[in-house]
């Protein structure tokens, strides 16, 4: 997918979403990357569904702006995520079997 871009619509809170799992099916399966990468927002929930039933590993890094709580695209992507990584320690309590990695992004 190297110098590709796609653009989906962002819909994570109605009915929408269902929209987000048709593009996501239609990209993934036509593209097969090795890996789905994502730093946040509601879209990458939809494709990391899609991506466990074609067998490809997500990984998650929450958003560094969520110091102290998770959002809910990171409460979601820590029970579908192969690895979860946050960037800021109060968030242990949250994550207790992801990874604090300190600030990557």
């Amino acid at each position: 997918m190297k110098g590709k871009t796609y653009f989906i619509r962002h819909s994570e809170r109605d009915w929408q979403v269902l929209l987000n799992l048709w593009e996501a099916w239609r990209l993934l399966r036509r593209e097969r990357p090795r890996l789905i990468l994502s730093t946040g927002a509601g879209p990458i929930v939809p494709f990391a569904m899609v991506g466990k039933v074609l067998g490809i590993p997500t990984i998650f890094i929450e958003t560094i702006a969520r110091v102290s709580a998770p959002s809910l695209a990171g409460k979601i992507m820590y029970r579908l995520a192969d690895h979860f990584f946050y960037q800021w320690g109060p968030l242990k309590k949250y994550f207790p079997k992801g990874m604090c990695a300190g600030t990557l992004l």
